[in-house]
C-alpha cells in the first residue's frame, strides 16, 4: 500500500526545499483565524445586538450563518481545492475571508452582518481543507510530520479558548467590530507568506465535480447543523427540529448511495471507510461533542455562578489553552513514533473524560472552586484535546494521495463542525431541562436557583463524560489489529509502514 503518491512534477519534494518550514507558521496563522472566528463573535454578540438593534429572535443568525456555510460547504470546498490547486485555493480563501470580515465590521444593519458571516463561512470552507492539505503534502517525513501536526493541533485547539479571551478584551476595551477587523491583518500576513508555500498543480476541472453529490452533501450537512442550532431554543421534540434531523439523515444517506455509483464522486467512500481514518474521525467527533459542552460550562458557570466578567472568564481559560499546547507539542509530538496511535487516542479521550469527571463533583456551595476544580479540569481536558488533535489530524490523512488530500481534510473538518454543533445543542438542552425540573420540585428561591443551575451542569457533564468513555471504547475496538500508519519518505512515494496497535 502506498502512503503518499505525490508526483514529483505535481508537487515539489519538501526534502529538496528549505522553504517547507515556513509553510507551518503561515498555515497555522490561517487556521488560528478560522478557529478564533468560531468563538470570538459569540462574546461580541450582545454589543452588536444593541448597536444594530437586533431582536432576540434573530441574533442567533450571526452565529448560525457562519456555522451553516462552513459546515455545509466543507466537502465542496475540499473537492474544489484539488481542482484549483491547494495553494491557489488557500490564497483565494484568505482573500475572500478578509473581504467578508471587512464588510461585516462595517455593517450598519443586521442583514449585512449576517451576509458577511455567511461569506466568512463560505471562504473558511475552502481555506480549512486547503490548509490541512498543504501541511500534509509538505511534511511527508514521519518525524517532521509529527512535529508539524503537533504545532497545527495546538493552534487549532487553543484557538477556541483564545477566541473567548480576545473577544472579551476587544469588546470591553475597543469595539465589537474589531472582533471582525482583527481578521484583516491576519489574512494579509498569511497572504504575504503564501509564496513561501510549495506549489502544487490542479488535479482536474470544475466540470468534473459531482453535482448531485454537491447538492445532497451540502443540503444534508446544512440541515443537520441547523437542526442542532435550533434544538436548544426550540427543544428536540419541535416539529422543525425533527424534520431537519430526519431530512438531513435521508439526504446524507442518498449522498452515500450516489457516491457508490458516481464516476467522479465528490467524496470517495474509502476516505471514510478506512479503518485508521475511521478511528480518527470517531475520536474527533466525540471529543468535539464533549469539549464544546465543557467550553459552554466554563463560560456560563464562571459568569453566572462565580460572577466573573467576560474578560476574567476568558483569561481563566488560558489554563486550558496552555495545557492544549503541552498535550500537542510535548506529549503527542514526543510519543508520535514511540507509542501506537490507538493508545494515544484512548489516553486523550480518557484524559478529557477525567477532567469532566472532576467538574461533575461541583456543588452550589463548593469552596476553592477555581483551584480545586476548574484548574485540574482544564489541565486534563486541555492535554486530552491537544494530544488527540495532533494524533488524529495525522491519522486522518493516512494513505491519502495528493489529489484526494483536499476532500480528506474537508471530511475531517466536517466531523469537527458537526460534533461541535451537536455538543453545543445537547449540553444546552440537558442543562436547561434538568434545571427546569429541579426548580419545579424545589421552588424558585435564590438558593434553589443556584443549586438547580449547578445540578443541571452536573448532569450535562456526566453525559459528556459518558460520550468520551464510550468513544474511547469504540476507538479501541475499531483500531484493533495492525494498520497502515501515516508515515512517508520525502520522495514522491513511500512503502507502507505497519504500526502495532
Amino acid at each position: 500500500m502506498v502512503v503518499t503518491d505525490i508526483q514529483q512534477e505535481a508537487f515539489e519534494s519538501p526534502a529538496q526545499s528549505n522553504k517547507r518550514w515556513w509553510t507551518l507558521p503561515v498555515i497555522s496563522l490561517a487556521t488560528l483565524m478560522i478557529v478564533l472566528d468560531a468563538t470570538i463573535v459569540n462574546i461580541a454578540l450582545p454589543s452588536a445586538q444593541q448597536d444594530l438593534g437586533m431582536s432576540d429572535a434573530n441574533r442567533h443568525w450571526v452565529i448560525t450563518a457562519y456555522a451553516l456555510a462552513f459546515g455545509g460547504l466543507l466537502l465542496v470546498g475540499g473537492r474544489v481545492c484539488g481542482v484549483l490547486g491547494h495553494r491557489r485555493s488557500f490564497a483565494i480563501g484568505l482573500l475572500g475571508f478578509a473581504v467578508a470580515s471587512t464588510v461585516g465590521g462595517l455593517a450598519e444593519n443586521v442583514g449585512t452582518l449576517v451576509g458577511a458571516r455567511a461569506a466568512q463561512g463560505l471562504f473558511a470552507a475552502l481555506l480549512a481543507p486547503a490548509a490541512l492539505s498543504l501541511l500534509t503534502l509538505t511534511f511527508t517525513d514521519a518525524v517532521e510530520r509529527g512535529k508539524a501536526f503537533g504545532v497545527f493541533a495546538a493552534v487549532g485547539a487553543g484557538g477556541a479558548a483564545l477566541g473567548v479571551v480576545a473577544g472579551g478584551l476587544l469588546t470591553e476595551y475597543a469595539d465589537w467590530r474589531w472582533c471582525l477587523y482583527i481578521n484583516i491583518p491576519m489574512c494579509l500576513i498569511a497572504l504575504a507568506g503564501t509564496p513561501l508555500i510549495l506549489r502544487d498543480e490542479p488535479s482536474g476541472s470544475l466540470r468534473t465535480i459531482d453535482v448531485p453529490g454537491v447538492l445532497l452533501s451540502t443540503s444534508g450537512l446544512v440541515a443537520m447543523v441547523y437542526a442542532f442550532t435550533q434544538a436548544e431554543p426550540r427543544g428536540w421534540d419541535d416539529p422543525l427540529v425533527l424534520l431537519l434531523l430526519f431530512g438531513g439523515i435521508v439526504l446524507l444517506a442518498l449522498f452515500v448511495g450516489v457516491q457508490t455509483k458516481s464516476k467522479n464522486p465528490l467524496m470517495p467512500l474509502h476516505i471514510v471507510l478506512h479503518r485508521v481514518r475511521g478511528a480518527a474521525f470517531v475520536s474527533v467527533w466525540v471529543m468535539f461533542i464533549s469539549i464544546y459542552g465543557f467550553y459552554l460550562f466554563m463560560s456560563y458557570y464562571s459568569q453566572t455562578i462565580l460572577g466573573y466578567s467576560p474578560v476574567k472568564t476568558g483569561m481563566s481559560l488560558l489554563v486550558n489553552a496552555v495545557s492544549t499546547i503541552i498535550g500537542s507539542m510535548l506529549i503527542a509530538a514526543k510519543l508520535h513514533n514511540r507509542v501506537a496511535p490507538r493508545f494515544l487516542i484512548v489516553f486523550s479521550l480518557l484524559s478529557a473524560a477525567a477532567g469532566l469527571l472532576i467538574l461533575t463533583q461541583l456543588e452550589a456551595d463548593s469552596s476553592h472552586v477555581f483551584t480545586a476544580y476548574l484548574v485540574p479540569a482544564q489541565i486534563l481536558t486541555g492535554i486530552g484535546l491537544g494530544c488527540l488533535l495532533a494524533v488524529a489530524t495525522n491519522l486522518a490523512m493516512v494513505d491519502v494521495g495528493w489529489h484526494e488530500a483536499g476532500i480528506a481534510s474537508a471530511a475531517y473538518n466536517a466531523v469537527q463542525q458537526v460534533g461541535a454543533a451537536l455538543g453545543t445543542a445537547l449540553f444546552n438542552s440537558i442543562q436547561t431541562s434538568v434545571t427546569s425540573s429541579y426548580l419545579d420540585d424545589h421552588g424558585n428561591g435564590k438558593a434553589a436557583v443556584k443549586s438547580g443551575i449547578v445540578h443541571g451542569y452536573s448532569v450535562a457533564l456526566w453525559v459528556a463524560f459518558g460520550v468520551l468513555a464510550v468513544g474511547a471504547l469504540a476507538v479501541g475496538l475499531i483500531s484493533r489489529g495492525k494498520q497502515t500508519a501515516p508515515s512517508a519518505q520525502p520522495e514522491t512515494a513511500a512503502p507502507s509502514v505497519e504500526v502495532r496497535s
